[in-house]
């Protein structure tokens, strides 16, 4: 059975086509920088928003119509949502999907029926990859949304939720190794505080690290070769939540010894919560060493939290693809849509609208980015703008042969410093807008 039978698969057109069912500029055989299209961004459609989503929000209910979905929590509901999802994906090239454990899965009265349903889910799951070579970009553990986890989950003063949490955390790690996933994230909804007056915060973040070196240790366990990632956000549903930004990230990950074994995720809408442009913190972690893969979104800066929102800016775009492609690209990880239609884009066909959107705006970045790199104009200006650190004091500062004595010395001796040169904000943001 189709469930999208009036759709073709979506094709490169080009950019000259009024095709709204085709892409414009993402064309998956294309070369940019030494990669394909597709390999290059590794596109991914999240499990949760593409097809658990219901379009409801705090001031009302369900909008979207899912003709495939009977409403239910069943497992035979969610084995059709498997048909659905994959059926999706093919039609429109995508060669990675994602999902939390109880996207796909039913929960269960127990943990062993869970864990059954995920099971069986799974079957279908691997058997859909096989059939159609559809991959796993990453799998991961809904610990959040079951009101066992209304104090966290790994940073729980329970510790019976503790313990349960590193059963699901297990299950879905073994799930995700036996689909192929080439990642696994850890996403801290709850990880975080309301409260400081009741919270024994130290207590709480050791409590964190251990958990994620019991989890390092499993993975090494069972054989599973894939990338941890950190998923970064600074709020929702906590008032502040461990994972704040990247550097809250990195900076516990080095404090526990974790930096070998975790990289981050890094969401755009989290990181305009936590105060930052998207591009801060994939530099930030990219030089770092610790850029693993993306979810592309954006917010509505007039909202103000995260409406996860598909990504149409090509500003923001090229911005992304810049720091992408200066380390070559986010293999093992990708592009993930963590974004879902607003709860007005209601019929089936508007999901794929927003993909091809989302793909196609990165596409276009990524062109625009490849150009600007290949002009050199923006590696040009920045090394001229650090050419004082090249030779004489600044070789030797860099070089850390210095004492403050000694650039003390320097200064007694050259009475003042050498005069700045202008940064050129708005003739750099000009010649920016010149290739958008």
């Amino acid at each position: 059975m189709e469930y999208f039978a009036d759709i073709p698969q979506i094709e490169y057109e080009g950019p000259q086509s009024k095709n709204s069912l085709a892409f414009k500029h993402y064309n998956p055989e294309e070369i940019l920088e030494g990669q394909s299209m597709r390999d290059l961004f590794r596109f991914s459609i999240c499990y949760w928003h593409t097809f658990r989503g219901t379009g409801s929000d705090p001031f009302g209910g369900a909008t979207l119509q899912r003709p495939w979905d009977d409403g239910s929590n069943s497992v035979e509901n969610a084995l059709k949502r498997v048909d659905v999802a994959f059926e999706f994906f093919e039609k429109l090239q995508a060669p990675y999907y994602c999902f939390h454990d109880k996207d796909v899965s039913p929960d269960g009265d127990t943990l062993k029926e869970a864990n059954d349903n995920f099971d069986r889910i799974a079957d279908k799951l691997q058997e859909a990859q096989e059939r159609t070579g559809i991959k796993l970009l990453w799998g991961t553990a809904n610990m959040f949304s079951h009101p066992r986890f209304m104090h966290g989950a790994a940073t729980s003063p329970n510790a019976d939720v503790f313990a349960y949490a590193a059963a699901q955390v297990k299950k879905a790690m073994e799930v995700t190794h036996r689909l192929g996933g080439e990642n696994y994230v850890f996403w801290g909804g709850r990880e975080g505080y309301m409260n400081l007056f009741n919270t024994d915060m130290k207590r709480e973040l050791d409590h964190l690290a251990q958990f994620m070196h019991l989890a390092v240790e499993h993975a090494q366990k069972i054989g599973f070769k894939g990338q941890f990632l950190f998923e970064p956000k600074p709020k929702e549903p906590t008032k502040h939540q461990y994972d704040f930004d990247a550097a809250a990230c990195l900076n516990f990950l080095r404090a526990n010894d974790l930096l070998d074994h975790v990289k981050l995720n890094i969401e755009t809408n989290h990181a305009t919560l936590a105060g930052h442009t998207m591009m801060h913190e994939l530099v930030y972690s990219s030089i770092q060493g610790a850029l693993g893969s993306i979810d592309a979104n954006t917010g509505d800066l007039l909202l103000g939290w995260d409406t996860d929102q598909f990504p149409t800016d090509i500003y923001l775009a090229t911005q992304c693809m810049l720091a992408i492609l200066d380390q070559g690209g986010l293999a093992p990880g990708g592009v993930n849509f963590d974004a879902k239609v607003r709860r007005e884009s209601f019929e089936p066909i508007d999901l794929f609208y927003a993909h091809i959107g989302g793909m196609d705006a990165f596409a276009r970045g990524a062109k625009i980015a490849a150009q600007i790199r290949k002009d050199g104009v923006l590696s040009d200006f920045v090394a001229k703008r650090y050419t004082s650190y090249d030779e004489g004091i600044g070789k030797q500062i860099e070089a850390g042969s210095l004492s403050f004595a000694d650039l003390e010395a320097y200064m007694l001796e050259k009475g003042d410093s050498a005069p700045n040169s202008s940064g050129r904000q708005e003739w750099i943001e000009n010649v920016i807008n010149d290739y958008l």
